[in-house]
């Protein structure tokens, strides 16, 4: 049988195998997770994905399952792994009915009140344990067994919610949770103890028992935790007497299992609680690492019904196992100022958070650092958790989202196409700079708030917005609008604990051939496509695919190497442009993409997405040019909410965000509106550029960079319409390649109707056009009107008043001419097609002025 087992997935780190566990290719396994826990999981072998912010809410989680259900059939499994996870699995299991624990079966171990009536009735020792309703039960409680008592909730996890209360005046003043039942034991200072290991369904199967130091309560008041395998056989000998009495009154079937009891000073044993699950903290990392033996594949197998690969004894039982959890210095939320970790502590591995990272709390494993120890015994390991310990240090600040914030913008761009996204930045927040050399025209906008830093290099970047971070209260951010730096910033963001898109969902933008594999996958209406490598494979995809194709590179910017080609011999030139055009700061891949021409007009839709909820900011409709290359020569943002196509664009849009599991950020995406409906033709996952999210605060009122910097400081962003208007952007070029001697733009401004004149291109710039440069365009006119003909009318006086000398490139002698300007479009030229001699002629290349392409990329 060929099974759809959906997996609930939440940890960020390695805990579990999934693609080792079973095997994707046979069976359809999808999962439920979230944006920062997908880095690990097989994704490309999965049958589906879906993210949710939490995977506690159970409405999300339901709707999620619904859709893979819908995707990949009805599940025949279902996996959760971790404790706060398991009770929803079990609901979901009864609602499909499959096999696997249900909540009858589970409620035994998730509800301690009846856990500890449930062991006391098979004779084993528990500790006074009565639901704690009121004061006056928990009064009568204390009067009967004492003080000092705990209260806890009844379907707690991790020591969550658990409070001790030394007096009757304490209670008194104790307001009881009004959603969470209670239960109430004594407060009992002996050591506690933990087992982990694997019920066979009769009898104990490999096991290993460990003492806290410290306990796991206190932990929650910032204490560190730590843990050391137990060597002492007469103990153990108890302890395992103990624990198979435990298994056996509570656990119906084959398990994984984690105990927890109290060691009295006496000797005696008393068991506190059990989980049908793998224990926390670095439970998982220890046996794998030390003992040989993987609990998650042993759980996995369980819940799926598989057999369990477990051995009946452990690999390396001589070996002692330890590990160490050390919160930070406050408690969470907080930002880590500072790490000290010493170098010859014992651990065998460790994960330490950055400096400057924000901890938000959450679990064992986001609690702080942590640290994985092995030694010949019982008594070693604990000397190094000691040592380590006293010697590891999270010197951190407490984080006030009421304190002025700082947003860190890495990367600025050229100034004639950014100046006013960091002018915007800066008017909404303190803003700060990270890029490779010193602050130049950025200055105003972040004053001494900048470091140098390569910003290639996630790590020296990390280092850099670390340290424009610590010292500060307030609320920090990272964003880049830069396509270039989006990895490495987003790369940062994860490593500090800051929201931004996903490296993995940038990647999938980042890479047109990804894109479209998971939009195709996903069933996101898209374009046929190839990933051909040579003239051969691009000539016989052209055939398959039918005349005319688009060819382009895998991962540019700016439209960069792409063309339309309608024969073999331009499907042929078209490949060599797109195999070896070259943008600068980003890595050719390998290959090219061949793709089906998709007929009708272009638009790119702007959203603002936070927790996953996808906003429409505003929607441009593009002006092309230089055909058959796809030169971005204008821009228009108009009302679009009644065109007949609006439904369809917000559904593809919500459909290609939800398929590249992109939950945070700003994105701008490219879509053709076809005669079969929209189609997407790529997505970005950054501000628009082309001073388009200008447009759009000039139409609709609507910031996208404010509300860029408020989704990447997790606040949530403005983004109602104000107004509804027409802008519009023209850029102009020369008429031929050619070498700029002079601009003038002054004055065009203040002609009706136009916002602003940019000059893109500095005395000495060489502009060659396409296919030959990269945005070779003279100057930029940006209209506002009540129409898109007000907005036409306003460009075109403004594009007589501009002033321009250039020198032809082709032209034999040095003379200057002062020379016609065009926006290549059907405004102004007729017919851009009639230039049919230049897009494929061979091009005379002379050494450029100041180097391959001296014009400012947007």
């Amino acid at each position: 049988m060929r099974h759809h087992v959906i997996v609930i997935h939440r940890w960020t780190d390695r805990y579990a195998d999934y693609a080792g566990y079973v095997d994707h290719t046979v069976h359809r396994v999808s999962y439920v997770t979230t944006e920062q826990a997908a880095r690990h999981l097989p994704v490309e072998q999965a049958a589906g994905l879906r993210l949710v912010d939490s995977t506690e809410d159970e409405k999300a989680l339901r709707e999620a399952v619904d859709a893979l259900t819908e995707q990949a059939g009805p599940p025949t499994r279902i996996v959760a792994l971790q404790e706060t996870d398991l009770d929803l699995a079990a609901r979901l299991r009864d609602a499909f009915g499959l096999p696997g624990p249900g909540e009858e079966e589970l409620h035994p171990l998730r509800d301690k009140l009846l856990m500890a009536r449930r062991l006391g009735a098979a004779g084993v020792p528990v500790p006074a344990t009565a639901e704690a309703g009121d004061h006056d039960a928990v009064a009568a409680f204390a009067s009967e067994h004492g003080w000092p008592v705990l209260l806890k909730p009844r379907r707690g996890t991790a020591s969550t919610g658990i409070t001790r209360l030394d007096t009757a005046e304490q209670l008194t003043r104790h307001t009881f949770p009004s959603d969470t039942d209670m239960l109430v034991q004594p407060w009992v200072p002996d050591d506690v103890l933990h087992v982990d290991g694997v019920f066979t369904g009769a009898t104990l199967g490999p096991w290993r028992a460990a003492r806290y130091l410290n306990t796991c309560w206190e932990f929650t008041t910032g204490t560190a935790l730590g843990s050391v395998e137990i060597d002492d056989p007469e103990l153990l000998a108890r302890i395992g007497e103990i624990t198979g009495a435990a298994t056996r009154a509570l656990l119906s079937g084959p398990s994984v299992f984690h105990l927890e009891l109290f060691a009295s000073s006496s000797g005696e044993l008393t068991v506190l609680e059990i989980g049908a699950r793998p224990g926390g903290a670095e439970v998982p990392f220890v046996w794998r690492d030390v003992h040989g033996v993987d609990l998650m594949a042993a759980a996995f197998a369980h819940q799926t019904g598989a057999p369990d690969p477990t051995p009946p004894t452990l690999p390396r039982p001589e070996a002692v196992a330890g590990w160490l959890l050390v919160p930070p210095s406050v408690p969470p939320p907080c930002r880590v100022e500072a790490v000290t970790v010493p170098e010859d502590g014992g651990a065998y591995a460790r994960v330490v958070p950055e400096t400057g990272t924000l901890m938000r709390g959450g679990g064992y494993e986001h609690a702080g650092a942590r640290f994985r120890f092995s030694g010949a015994s019982s008594a070693e390991v604990a000397a190094a958790i000691r040592r380590t310990a006293e010697r590891t240090r999270l010197t951190s600040t407490p984080v006030d989202s009421g304190a002025p914030a700082r947003l860190i913008v890495v990367g600025c761009g050229n100034p004639p196409y950014r100046r006013y996204a960091l002018d915007s930045a800066a008017a909404h927040v303190e803003t700060a700079l990270v890029q490779p050399h010193d602050v130049d025209w950025q200055r105003p906008y972040v004053a001494d708030r900048f470091r140098a830093a390569d910003t290639a290099d996630a790590d020296d970047t990390t280092r850099a917005v670390a340290s424009l971070l610590t010292g500060r209260p307030g609320l920090g951010a990272v964003l880049t609008w830069d396509e270039t730096l989006l990895e490495t910033t987003a790369e940062v963001a994860r490593r500090l604990g800051l929201p931004h898109m996903s490296p993995r969902a940038v990647r999938g933008c980042r890479d047109k051939l990804t894109t479209r594999r998971v939009l195709t996958a996903a069933g996101v209406p898209s374009a046929g496509f190839r990933h051909v490598h040579g003239r051969e494979e691009a000539l016989a995809a052209a055939e398959e695919l039918g005349l005319p194709v688009v060819v382009k590179p895998r991962a540019l910017a700016g439209s960069i190497g792409v063309a339309v080609a309608g024969s073999a011999e331009q499907v042929a030139h078209a490949y060599e442009q797109a195999a070896t055009a070259a943008f600068p700061g980003i890595d050719r891949l390998d290959g090219a993409i061949v793709e089906e021409y998709l007929h009708g007009p272009e638009i790119s839709v702007d959203c603002a997405v936070s927790g996953g909820e996808i906003r429409v900011l505003n929607v441009a409709h593009k002006r092309l040019g230089f055909a058959p290359y796809f030169e971005e020569i204008g821009h228009l943002v108009k009302p679009w909410d009644d065109e007949p196509w609006a439904d369809g664009v917000r559904a593809v849009v919500a459909a290609a965000h939800e398929a590249l599991g992109i939950r945070t950020g700003i994105t701008h995406t490219e879509l053709r509106l076809t005669g079969a409906g929209p189609r997407i033709v790529e997505v970005n996952g950054r501000l628009g550029g082309d001073f388009i999210p200008l447009l759009g605060r000039l139409a609709t009122g609507v910031d996208q960079i404010a509300a860029a910097a408020d989704i990447a400081l997790g606040r949530t962003p403005a983004t109602e319409r104000t107004r509804d208007r027409c802008a519009e952007v023209r850029f102009l070029y020369p008429a031929q390649d050619a070498v700029v001697r002079s601009l003038d733009v002054e004055g065009v401004a203040d002609r009706p109707g136009i916002e602003r004149a940019v000059a893109l291109a500095a005395p000495g710039t060489v502009l060659r056009l396409p296919p030959h440069g990269i945005v070779p365009r003279l100057a930029a006119l940006v209209a506002v009107g009540d129409t898109p003909q007000e907005c036409a009318t306003a460009l075109d006086r403004a594009q007589r008043a501009v002033r321009c000398v250039v020198a032809p490139l082709d032209t034999p002698g040095p003379e200057a001419v002062s020379a016609p300007l065009i926006a290549p479009g059907p405004r102004v030229t007729p017919d851009p097609l009639a230039q049919t001699d230049h897009p494929h002629a061979p091009h005379p290349a002379p050494e450029p002025l100041g180097g391959p392409d001296t014009a400012p990329r947007p």
